[in-house]
């Protein structure tokens, strides 16, 4: 009796001065990995997004009323990047193109201070804002390459290559009775487009611009995009149509 006490004394006692406690680690390194993770999805998120800015997908801002009521000011829209690169351009497409040379009127903007400036260029550089819209032009395409556009037949609707467009996406004012307000016939030159606004009376757009050295076309290298749809605000939420069934003949 007096062995099998001292056995099971050893061996509680072994457990008390035998294994040492495992060491805990400090807090602080659980932090700092975190933190870590935390820059490192951050910056892979940047990364991602401007990669999709640079090559697939931007946005940008309406900053005028010349494709109302399609598009309305300061609506924001998302313009495919792959047109015309890879995506050919088509009659009826809402495209996004820089200045052939004289459409816009230089504005002044007031400086920003460093702050709001720093946030821009952030939001800018992942293509979450678009702080060069005013620098763009939005209109819908009319003509292609090779295309000849007249204003207008004797019911008043546009015209290109003989058939007459049905066109549901223009404003004209009430009493108007053409799709235009100018008379014009013109022939697409190559690599080149014909572009107007859905808000016929109020764009200053291919027609508008006819006379000048441009002769109202613009570069098709000047294509930026082609807008798809626009994201906000969300009420207004749509996909842009090009509206096939209106351009249904033209190619022919």
């Amino acid at each position: 009796m007096l062995g099998w006490e001292l056995r099971g004394l050893m061996t509680e006692n072994s457990t008390d001065v035998g294994v040492a406690p495992a060491p805990q680690k400090p807090r602080s390194k659980g932090w700092k990995l975190f933190i870590r993770d935390v820059l490192l999805i951050f910056l892979a998120a940047l990364l991602i997004s401007f990669l999709i800015k640079t090559f697939l997908i931007r946005s940008f801002y309406i900053p005028s009323s010349s494709m109302e009521q399609t598009l309305h000011i300061d609506d924001r829209i998302i313009v495919n990047q792959l047109t015309p690169e890879l995506i050919p351009i088509q009659h009826g497409d809402v495209v996004v193109f820089r200045d052939p040379g004289g459409w816009l009127t230089p504005s002044y903007q007031e400086p920003a201070n460093w702050f709001v400036g720093a946030v821009d260029a952030l939001l800018a550089f992942v293509g979450l804002t678009a702080p060069d819209s005013n620098d763009h032009l939005i209109k819908r395409v009319i003509g292609l390459p090779g295309d000849t556009v007249k204003c207008c037949d004797d019911f008043g609707h546009l015209v290109v290559n003989g058939v007459p467009l049905d066109e549901p996406y223009i404003t004209i004012p009430e009493g108007a009775t053409k799709a235009t307000r100018d008379d014009f016939e013109v022939t697409v030159p190559e690599n080149s487009l014909w572009v107007m606004g859905d808000n016929r009376y109020n764009s200053a757009d291919s027609s508008y611009h006819r006379d000048d050295p441009t002769g109202g076309f613009v570069p098709i290298d000047n294509v930026v995009g082609r807008a798809l749809l626009i994201s906000w605000p969300i009420d207004r939420w749509a996909w842009l149509d090009n509206y096939e069934m209106t351009f249904s003949g033209v190619d022919g």
